[in-house]
């Protein structure tokens, strides 16, 4: 009797589930003829009509006049999203019936949102997502220890707030892949106590960089007695410093010519020449060129290298990309969601960690800026929020 108790308080609950699908996606997979035979239904639901009109596609009228049905499936209407939530369970039913007679659901579907509290959401979806998310990128509620004016509480102990990180942060690491890496936002409150947190849980070794980015960018608060902050963090880490997939990223630059570069080989010989319309191009002495001469030759094709005055020069208009990312905005303008993630940020961060069909995860989602990121780059997604502006931000 006790451990079936036990094993009761254990149980994760899934009060219900439905499936946002585009038109042209159940053309795709379940057929033509098969969402002909939908149209009459989706046109006599008001609920969806009404949805697709509050999500500005368009004033939806009566039935009679709303626009002819095969518009329905072709191009203009093709990617009005259907919201099963909308419809019977028997819809529900034939539709995901059709759509998987010869598809898996998961090579389907996008992404996955869950409105819950991200520990429970986190331990219903261990077992299926064990080690298969890529990059995970997570702003938690800061540790402010005041009221503030957001749509979720920010008034923490310091205790508390490392101890809900803590044990968030501990299970997403089992989701996380060998290659992953994990990000996590956080402003001069909450740095010192992250730093040590991501130590303990994911290594000291697997540290990688500390991005300094915007809190505002052209506003912030005036500071009495003291400068106004102006920026905050997001802290890197990898699962395995060994295994990691990183992207470099580069920003642009004012365009100019530079001597081609050279690098120093440490006492060794001098480098191989490089050779362009049979002329040979030697480095200084005990230095090699920065490139090789097949990729100097696809550079000076492009027009990205030139010969002036028996010199070689290379065209310039790209910069390495550092932790400084002050030159972005930290947060997206205008604030429909007072700490709205910017979508660059966002950008930044999953081009330079993650490829193309990865799975991104985003636990502390807020209003859904990391998902919307990562379904514009291709990448899958799970999103996590429990707040009521799931269904006002978040899924809109």
């Amino acid at each position: 009797e006790d451990f079936q108790k036990r094993l009761w308080e254990k149980k994760r609950f899934v009060l219900s589930t439905d499936y946002v699908i585009t038109l042209d996606k159940i053309k795709e997979y379940a057929g033509e003829e098969f969402l002909s035979n939908l149209i009459d239904t989706i046109l006599k639901n008001e609920k969806q009509l009404k949805e697709w009109e509050e999500l500005d596609f368009g004033k939806m009228e009566k039935e009679e006049d709303l626009f002819l049905r095969k518009d329905l499936i072709d191009a203009e209407y093709k990617k009005l999203p259907l919201d099963t939530k909308y419809f019977s369970e028997d819809f529900k039913e034939q539709l995901l019936e059709n759509l998987t007679k010869n598809h898996n659901l998961d090579d389907i579907l996008d992404g996955l949102l869950i409105k819950s509290e991200n520990w429970q959401a986190l331990n219903t979806i261990l077992i299926k997502y064990k080690e298969q998310v890529q990059t995970i990128y997570i702003d938690p509620p800061f540790n402010k220890e005041q009221d503030a004016d957001f749509l979720y509480n920010v008034k923490y102990k310091d205790s508390t707030w490392a101890s809900l990180l803590e044990n968030r942060i501990s299970l997403s690491k089992r989701i996380l892949d060998e290659k992953g890496s994990i990000f996590v936002r956080c402003d001069y409150n909450g740095n010192w106590i992250i730093r040590p947190l991501m130590n303990e849980i994911y290594g000291e070794d697997n540290f990688r960089n500390e991005l300094i980015i915007n809190r505002t960018l052209g506003y912030s608060r005036r500071a009495i007695n003291n400068y106004e902050i102006g920026t905050e963090s997001l802290i890197w880490y990898t699962k395995n410093s060994s295994l990691i997939v990183f992207n470099r990223l580069w920003k642009d630059r004012e365009i100019t010519w530079l001597p081609m570069r050279v690098k120093y080989n440490k006492g060794g010989p001098s480098g191989n020449p490089i050779i362009i319309e049979g002329k040979e191009f030697y480095p200084p002495e005990g230095y090699s060129w920065f490139v090789g001469n097949e990729i100097a030759n696809e550079m000076y094709k492009r027009g990205r290298l030139r010969v002036l005055n028996d010199k070689l020069w290379a065209l310039i208009d790209k910069a390495n990309m550092t932790s400084n990312w002050t030159d972005i905005l930290g947060y997206e303008k205008p604030w429909e969601f007072q700490t709205r993630n910017s979508e660059i940020l966002l950008k930044r961060v999953l081009e330079s960690t993650s490829n193309e069909s990865n799975l991104v995860m985003d636990f502390f989602l807020g209003s859904g800026t990391t998902t919307a990121v990562a379904q514009k780059l291709g990448r899958k997604w799970i999103g996590i929020e429990m707040g009521d502006h799931f269904w006002t931000v978040v899924m809109p």
